[in-house]
């Protein structure tokens, strides 16, 4: 087959901002885990598959099974269908109101009904 280009679990962005290592970055409708740290405009390699632990809004339940979304103003993941945020997966552990951060399956694709 001579059109495929790569598996897709890990690709090259563009960071939006200066990202640390694990943090979340949102590219347009793209959500990943950077795999290290990068400035503003430089590249950077984000996951966009798996299971990571990630900032939540802590006074917020998680329960395993919940749809998570992406808040990328407060670069945290949260329940809330607020727009602008963006679904990246669901929650794999129960997490407790306060916590700081709970544990996502990322879906690594995006939502059927693309908003930015």
């Amino acid at each position: 087959m001579k059109n495929y280009v790569q598996h897709g679990k890990i690709l090259t962005v563009t960071a939006p901002a200066a990202v640390a290592s694990g943090a979340g970055v949102k590219v347009g409708m793209l959500f990943g885990v950077a795999q290290g740290a990068a400035e503003n405009g430089a590249e950077v390699e984000i996951v966009t598959e798996g299971v990571f632990t990630l900032p939540k809004t802590n006074a917020q339940a998680w329960t395993v099974g919940a749809a998570i979304y992406w808040d990328n103003s407060n670069k945290v993941c949260t329940t809330a269908t607020t727009a602008g945020n963006i679904f990246i997966g669901v929650a794999v552990e129960a997490a407790a109101n306060p916590s700081a951060t709970g544990v996502v399956r990322l879906n690594g694709s995006m939502p059927a009904a693309a908003t930015s």
